[in-house]
């Protein structure tokens, strides 16, 4: 029986899946390199060189890729003698070296405990392989001889285990950074607040651009991981993954390209070794050209510093380093240990554990330092040369000019860098083409702006807003829910689609002014209809996609309302019974139902309700007023109500952009500012021509203009204190009275937002 197990049969039955799994390693090494390759891209789209690590960072994914890859270093089982064999070995081992180069940016956009875990899992991946490799290599050089590729080998585990010291030390770093750029985000945050709104004089887009372009700048220099790329890790991190890229270069010279030799593979995995050296090569040699990228920003940003600094000051090693490590020396025992000598001795052992990994990080950040050091020595002379020759080709007539004016811009840009303890000032270079991103970004944007919104909001008033339904009309179950922007924007909408004898074309005028406008009134919700209470509420209004796209409300289809009603008001009465079937589905006669609360009702229910109050407040105007509803003075009517909501909710676009700007969570800071740009560059004209509106006095600037209900009571105080006025017999006198009722009962949106951002600042500096 056991000469069965042994037979040759035997072995080419196991031996028949290797080509494919060689296959499946192939496809892993071709994901990362994709992967890598796609960073590269997204780096030169951004004109950000430092290539931040979007798509292939360290995570469950990657590593799950790069432990399939490994596959050939860590097999010990089989029999791997050919050349091409041993490069894919090698090949492995340099696309590892030069993952965990890529992995060094991406550390700073991880949550402390990520960065733990997945360090901890890498370093467990990395001692396997090294393992393994130095198994293979004690136990087949003495009968391999010349086929076996040793130097390379072992210089590739070499670079590999240097690289895992950078990424340690590079971690135990991060983990301190965040907080370090937070409390200096939050100094440049104070000083920037107290400036917002100061000069009452100048326009408010000018100052919205002033105020985007100075949190780009605190957002980008603050960016964890452009910190990280910027640092001497980083520049280390580039020369070893070089240096690793130089060794595979060697070891495929120095077998032959070109030799027919390198086809031979005497190992199971046939011809699949060839594609996992051929994909393999490629992730080293995308790889390679980010972390040089990296390499050079870092020389180029320490370089033209390091004539006025000591050699002693450029190994000095800042506390942010090691700060994490001093921490954990410090913190207590478990309670749950009551044994008093065996307290003690953990305390000892923790405190020497402690002790060896803070001079094991030391030596990790002077290796880092020496690296970028040697770097700035060699490559300081061709900087040098390279800026003289630049000046001097700049030297025109003009020169002096553009000098000043660049000097002034900097001087301005710069207070609002942000750097940590040691680093140098940042160069003019990088200063410059931040804000310069910052207004290619406006330019988008304002070509992406709808001229047809901002025509169809000329005429609107704020009027609308009080008018759209009626408190005369109750709520189908006797409870009212919340209104929020979007919610009768699109109920006004589905109504002034279903009207008939209207043309088709000012129908779709309208559908596309409204979906134009509730791209900003989402916007202006998702920053002030945050809470639990508006989620049903504000997905009530998602039924605007059926209504775009379809001409339907919910399963109501408009089209057929309006062909087949013979005047608006068929098509109102239609639209109001439909509402009062489908809120009839919702049952609030058990006891301590949750659907008392209006908040918890369904979004359909929600939009039938608002539909009824908005078609009832229609038909009693008309029949109050005892008028015969003209089709499309109807239509123009709900055009006017539904341009004077959208005036009004947008408003509120300043604040928004605001709040974007002072977003607080670190790693999504620079994506919000950059939404912030783009919304600013798009609502421009919008924001210039509501700025000076007048706005009901009743309402609260630090909170209540953004809530359409609070506008709501605001306009109904407003209209109750003018009925109180005075009416004196002269008409001149009447006319003045209201004027001036107007005047003292209104502010301007101007005015609103500085008294709005002033609040603002004043709660923020309480906190």
């Amino acid at each position: 029986m056991a000469s069965n197990y042994d037979s040759p049969s035997m072995q080419r039955k196991l031996d028949a899946p290797m080509p494919l799994i060689g296959m499946y390693v192939a496809l892993a090494s071709l994901a990362c390199s994709l992967t890598m390759a796609a960073d590269l891209i997204h780096g030169f789209r951004s004109n950000k060189l430092w290539f931040p690590s979007k798509y292939f960072s360290l995570n469950a994914t990657s590593l799950t890729l790069l432990s399939v890859a490994l596959k050939l270093p860590i097999d010990l089982t089989t029999n791997m003698s050919a050349f091409t064999d041993r490069l894919a070995k090698i090949s492995s081992l340099a696309l590892m070296s030069t993952a965990m180069a890529n992995f060094v940016p991406s550390l700073g956009s991880m949550s402390d405990g990520d960065i733990l875990i997945n360090v901890t899992a890498l370093g467990i991946l990395i001692v396997t392989v090294v393992a393994d490799v130095c198994i293979q290599v004690v136990g087949t050089r003495s009968f391999l001889h010349h086929r076996v590729l040793f130097p390379e080998e072992i210089l590739a585990l070499i670079l590999m285990l240097l690289l895992l010291l950078v990424l340690g030390s590079t971690a135990i770093m991060a983990l301190t950074t965040k907080k370090c750029l937070e409390a200096k985000y939050q100094e440049k945050h104070n000083l920037a607040t107290s400036q917002e709104f100061s000069d009452m004089g100048a326009a408010v887009v000018d100052k919205l651009r002033i105020l985007v372009r100075r949190y780009w700048v605190m957002a980008e220099t603050s960016s964890p991981q452009f910190v990280i790329a910027r640092s001497a890790a980083c520049a280390a991190s580039g020369v070893i993954c070089l240096a690793n890229a130089l060794v595979l270069t060697q070891a495929i010279v120095r077998t032959g390209v070109a030799n027919r030799s390198l086809s031979l593979t005497g190992s199971s995995y046939g011809c699949s070794t060839k594609y996992i050296l051929l994909t393999q090569t490629v992730g080293v040699i995308v790889g390679t050209i980010s972390t040089s990228f990296r390499w050079c920003i870092a020389v180029r940003f320490r370089c033209p510093v390091a004539d006025d600094r000591s050699l002693r000051n450029e190994f000095k090693v800042e506390d942010y380093w090691y700060r994490k490590l001093v921490e954990w020396q410090g913190t207590s025992i478990s309670p749950k240990i009551r044994h008093h000598k065996l307290r003690r001795a953990i305390y000892k052992a923790r405190r020497r554990a402690v002790e060896f990994m803070i001079r094991a990080q030391i030596f990790a950040v002077l290796f880092n330092k020496l690296l970028l050091v040697i770097s700035c020595f060699i490559t300081g002379a061709f900087i040098k040369v390279f800026q003289h020759l630049k000046k001097k080709m700049s030297n025109s007539v003009d020169s002096a000019a553009r000098q000043v004016h660049r000097d002034e811009f900097l001087q301005n840009v710069r207070p609002n860098s942000l750097r940590l303890e040691g680093e140098a000032d940042l160069p003019d270079y990088m200063l410059q083409s931040i804000p310069k991103h910052v207004d290619e970004v406006l330019e988008t944007a304002r070509r992406q702006k709808s001229s047809g919104l901002i025509e169809f909001l000329g005429n609107s008033t704020f009027k609308g807003v009080g008018e759209f339904d009626s408190y005369q009309v109750p709520s189908i179950h006797g409870k009212e829910p919340k209104n929020c922007w979007s919610l009768p924007l699109v109920t006004l909408t589905s109504i002034a689609v279903a009207l008939p004898n209207v043309p088709t074309a000012k129908i779709d005028k309208l559908v596309s002014n409204v979906r134009d406008g509730l791209f900003f009134v989402k916007m202006v919700e998702k920053s002030f209809y945050k809470h639990e209470e508006w989620k049903n509420i504000r997905r009530a209004a998602d039924f605007w996609l059926r209504v775009d796209l379809f001409r339907k409300w919910q399963e109501i289809d408009l089209a057929n309302i309006c062909s087949t009603s013979s005047n608006s008001k068929e098509a109102i009465q239609v639209l109001m019974k439909e509402s009062m079937k489908i809120a009839s589905d919702l049952k609030t006669d058990v006891p301590d139902c949750p659907m008392f609360n209006p908040s918890n009702w369904a979004p359909k229910i929600i939009a039938a309700n608002s539909m009824y109050r908005i078609t009832g407040t229609i038909l009693d105007k008309y029949d109050e007023e005892n008028l015969t509803i003209d089709d499309n003075e109807l239509f123009d009517q709900l055009s006017g109500t539904i341009a004077d909501i959208l005036a009004a909710c947008l408003t509120n676009l300043a604040r928004v952009i605001t709040k974007k700007c002072h977003f607080k969570a670190i790693d999504d800071r620079e994506r919000s500012v950059r939404h912030a740009a783009l919304l600013l560059g798009k609502t421009e004209e919008i924001i210039d021509f509501l700025v000076c509106r007048d706005l009901p006095a009743g309402l609260n600037p630090d909170y209540a203009a953004a809530y359409v209900e609070e506008w709501r009571r605001a306009m109904q105080l407003e209209i109750e204190m003018m009925s109180s006025v005075a009416v004196t017999p002269s008409c001149n006198e009447t006319a003045s009275s209201e004027a001036e009722g107007r005047s003292s009962c209104s502010i301007t949106l101007l005015e609103h937002l500085h008294r709005s951002f002033q609040c603002s600042r004043d709660l923020e500096l309480c906190m």
